[in-house]
């Protein structure tokens, strides 16, 4: 089965209750709406979150309102459509058969059964050391053995740490204890691992060709799993807009086929009445696109199959103005020349127990910020772990939180060894244990917590680009460093003339600054350059600029020819580069997230950028000719040195523009 280009996603959560499933499914118009969308793969359920299957299973437990095949007929339907069909499974969730077999639960380590809040999708969870991993198995089996199913979706595989009698005994087995946390987590890791890998054995002996994904295990555990991987992001369903940027650009490293799952609803999954604006769906789309990664559209039919033509329109509308790119995107590559270092990866699941939680919470809000800035700045960029080569990247930024176990200490060694640069802020660059700087290439000696609460940033002349010309608050507390022998100190740390302290008699709110200490707060010694603050985590907080232009100049001395130039672009602008045989294209998007009310971030429309200007580095890579992609227009572009400069007399949401050599 090769790599999904167009793919709709349904979901079909259906109570048991509902007397109608399956009663109205015109399969006719069905797959022609599939078919008028330019769709080649669809996932549908063979057996939801409820429990109850979609088919006439010989092992689980059919809908009871269901009078037909479903899923059979569907697939069938799709099949001589030429339509591929993965079988949605859900594997962490069956209501109804944990109400029927209470032995197969999830005992949680609270001493209950249920969870909070009662009644939720996931107030109930499955046990993988229980009867029923086989049973699951079994029905996964049976829907590619009946129906040539082309792949599977297996859903919510994460589940909440169990203490019944067959983990226990599993546990105790193992020496694990289960009143440490992490301990707890990690086996529960393993036992996910574990029913993943027999689900995987169990299918491939039917067909080793199927797309097989494993929602819920985190992206580098599925390596060996199987076959692509979904990133799913329903910006308005909780994920919100800063999740895309910062996981595609982390996916698309893992040497796997990645799908962009955006989705149709106004808030989260199962909003029936929900649908989001055409503008919306598209950037999510197009974002992907512009990143290598193809889209899927999640949906949620109704169990009586009503069509949703809003819905329909929708989908229809999105791929009818994006598939005209399919000659630009088949096959093109990322071009990238810088990375953000990650220490954990994503979902991150493993990061259970203890204090973990709270570290990767701090790691990924610095991780969003950086990728943030760096779009921002028009930088070309990947988000990486360990998982993944370094061997492509001229700069690595460690945002605020990446502290260096032995293997981070020598990749980084080896990077600089090769002529790369480093920008590190925050603990970052601190050995584990978080008392001295692992690498003696920083040039600087950690001397703690600093103790002002607010510090103040002050730019020496030459690091002043850009800066106000005051004293500048860094938001979030940092640490204290000296700066070594040949260290040059580019910005310094002014104190208060108090801390933000409760005396006994006054709450000191007000808090000016008082004199420049000389203590460093943005260093530079030969390749690497550090600041003693969270700069990354401040941007995210609290939106100050010059943490923005902190890296920009920093950047400005290590990469003084970027790939791209966008001069004037707006900061919601993004810019993004992939690369063909024989041609780059360069995606313009134009688009803005706005809260609204409560804090719901929407796009209502697209935006217009008129006369763009960007240039792109040639590399050796002289285009003959440049046009806007899909619709061919010719642009006229001048080359500089070693740019190529074109100006799109008109960008509305997005622009493609193609150089061609």
């Amino acid at each position: 089965m090769h790599t999904p280009k167009w793919a709709l996603f349904f979901d079909f959560h259906t109570m048991p209750a509902n007397p109608d499933v399956g009663q109205g499914f015109d399969l006719d118009a069905i797959t022609d709406w599939f078919k008028e969308c330019g769709v080649d793969y669809i996932v549908f359920p063979s057996r939801c979150n409820l429990g109850t299957a979609y088919y006439p299973t010989k092992l689980g437990i059919p809908h009871p309102a269901m009078t037909r095949d479903l899923f059979g007929d569907l697939a069938a339907a799709c099949h001589a459509k030429g339509i591929a069909v993965s079988a949605y499974i859900n594997v962490g969730l069956s209501h109804e058969e944990a109400y029927r077999h209470r032995d197969w639960t999830v005992l949680r380590a609270d001493g209950h059964m249920y969870g909070e809040p009662f009644g939720n999708s996931f107030f109930r969870q499955m046990c993988y050391n229980t009867d029923y991993a086989a049973h699951v198995i079994g029905m996964a089996r049976e829907v590619v053995e009946w129906y040539g199913a082309d792949g599977l979706f297996f859903d919510c595989f994460h589940t909440s740490p169990c203490i019944g009698r067959e983990c226990m005994e599993k546990m105790k087995a193992e020496g694990v204890d289960f009143s440490n946390t992490e301990q707890l987590n990690d086996f529960n890791y393993r036992k996910m691992l574990t029913m993943a890998r027999g689900l995987s054995e169990g299918v491939r002996a039917v067909n080793p060709d199927l797309l097989l994904y494993f929602n819920g295990i985190d992206f580098e555990a599925q390596a060996e799993l199987g076959s692509y991987l979904e990133l799913e992001c329903l910006p308005q369903g909780g994920w919100g807009y800063e999740l895309l940027p910062m996981v595609s650009r982390y996916m698309r490293t893992l040497g796997k086929p990645v799908l962009n799952m955006t989705g149709r609803f106004q808030k989260s999954w199962g909003d029936f009445g929900g649908v989001r604006t055409e503008p919306s769906v598209e950037y999510d789309c197009i974002y992907g696109i512009a990143n290598a990664i193809p889209p899927t559209i999640g949906d949620h039919f109704h169990p009586r199959g009503d069509l949703n033509r809003a819905v329909m329109a929708l989908d229809k509308a999105v791929y009818a103005r994006l598939r005209p790119l399919q000659p630009w995107i088949e096959g093109a590559k990322p071009v990238v020349e810088m990375a953000n270092v990650m220490t954990s990866g994503y979902p991150g699941y493993w990061w259970a127990g203890g204090d973990r939680p709270q570290r990767k919470a701090l790691a990924v809000q610095a991780l969003k910020s950086a990728t943030r800035m760096l779009s921002e700045l028009n930088m070309q960029f990947d988000n990486v772990t360990t998982a993944a080569s370094w061997d492509p990247y001229k700069v690595l930024v460690l945002p605020d939180e990446v502290t260096l176990d032995g293997e981070l200490a020598a990749r980084l060694k080896a990077h600089l060894d090769r002529g790369g640069a480093i920008i590190s802020s925050g603990i970052s660059g601190l050995n584990p244990e978080r008392n001295r700087f692992a690498l003696d290439a920083w040039g600087v000696d950690y001397q703690g917590d600093d103790p002002f609460d607010p510090a103040y940033i002050e730019f020496k002349p030459g690091f002043s680009q850009g800066m106000p010309d005051m004293p500048v608050t860094l938001y979030e507390r940092g640490t204290a460093i000296a700066a070594g022998p040949g260290t040059e100190v580019l910005a310094t740390i002014t104190a208060p003339y108090y801390s933000n302290v409760w005396d006994g008699r006054h709450g000191f709110r007000y808090t000016p600054p008082d004199k420049d200490t000389g203590r460093p707060a943005v260093t530079l010694n030969g390749r690497v350059a550090h600041a003693s603050h969270p700069i990354f985590r401040t941007y995210f907080t609290s939106g100050a600029l010059p943490m923005r232009q902190i890296v920009a100049n920093l950047l400005e001395r290590f990469l003084p020819e970027p790939l791209t130039r966008a001069p004037g672009a707006p900061s919601f602008s993004r810019v993004t580069v992939t690369s063909q045989p024989g041609r780059r294209m360069v995606y313009v998007l134009a688009y803005l997230p706005e809260s609204r009310g409560a804090g719901i971030n929407m796009i209502e429309e697209p935006l217009e950028l008129n006369d763009f200007t960007v240039s792109l580095r040639l590399d050796g890579r002289v285009p003959k000719k440049v046009y806007l992609a899909p619709g061919r227009e010719t642009l006229k572009f001048s080359t500089d040195g070693n740019y190529a400069t074109v100006t799109i007399p008109r960008v509305r949401g997005w622009a493609v523009v193609v150089f061609e050599e």
